[in-house]
């Protein structure tokens, strides 16, 4: 009997030592074979991988966004006025006074502002407006070609007339501050009904620019109003008068 108590509490030690090893090595392990992200990182891990670089393949699939710059969206044809001067007749001065201030608000929208003559609201001929861009690219032997498509619409104004109206498209495309490509198109629309707007398209098929290395490029497509007018020829300078020839 006392040999059977001793055996007993000796394998019940056994037993409850066991355990206790078996838990301090479950706390201690950090083999990664049981990591739940609970364990921290292990010191000689490999570091994660960096961002790759873009690939030649990407870039041979890379096609610049096309967007509209503020400002270039709309282009408005305006009504000449009148530059004939009437002339001058004598009239009291109370009655020149009524006909500068009649001049003077007329000059001057609702709110108050003061018109440009030549940008009236109530003289436009014609409202042309941008209302989708898009474009396609191929790249080959260094160079990549781009297709810009622009869609608008041409709106008839208070003073419509039926004919012709040509808009200043611009095309352009730029690395950073470098210009690559940069051409104004003088896209000509007829319009011939008053009470509807008329639909165009516009490609320009000859935008050819450098392979780009990164995707870093940015094309414009827009209406330019701002381009100077080509100098016409200078008028030739009146010739001096010969001296009469004296015998």
């Amino acid at each position: 009997m006392g040999f059977y108590s001793v055996n007993r509490r000796f394998v019940a030690g056994l037993a409850l030592t066991g355990f206790m090893l078996a838990a301090a090595g479950c706390q201690s392990s950090d083999n990664g074979i049981l990591n739940f992200g609970l364990t921290k990182k292990d010191p000689v891990a490999p570091p994660p991988p960096q961002d790759p670089k873009i690939l030649a393949s990407q870039l041979r699939a890379y096609c610049p966004k096309v967007t509209l710059r503020d400002g270039t969206a709309y282009f408005n044809t305006y009504a000449k006025g009148t530059t004939a001067k009437p002339k001058k007749k004598k009239v009291d001065a109370a009655a020149d006074a009524e006909a500068q201030a009649a001049a003077a608000a007329a000059q001057v929208g609702p709110n108050g502002q003061p018109v440009d003559p030549n940008r009236d609201p109530s003289r436009i001929i014609y409202q042309a407006s941008i209302t989708d861009v898009t474009r396609d690219c191929t790249h080959a032997n260094g160079q990549m070609s781009m297709k810009i498509a622009v869609a608008g619409k041409v709106v008839p104004g208070p003073m419509f007339a039926p004919g012709t109206v040509t808009m200043p498209i611009r095309i352009a495309v730029q690395h950073g501050d470098e210009v690559l490509y940069s051409q104004l198109h003088p896209y000509q629309v007829q319009i011939t009904d008053p009470s509807a707007a008329t639909q165009f398209v516009f490609v320009d098929n000859n935008v050819v620019v450098p392979e780009p290395t990164a995707r870093d490029y940015q094309a414009y497509a827009g209406y330019d109003e701002n381009t100077p007018v080509a100098a016409a020829d200078k008028p030739k300078g009146k010739g001096k008068k010969r001296a009469p020839a004296t015998n």
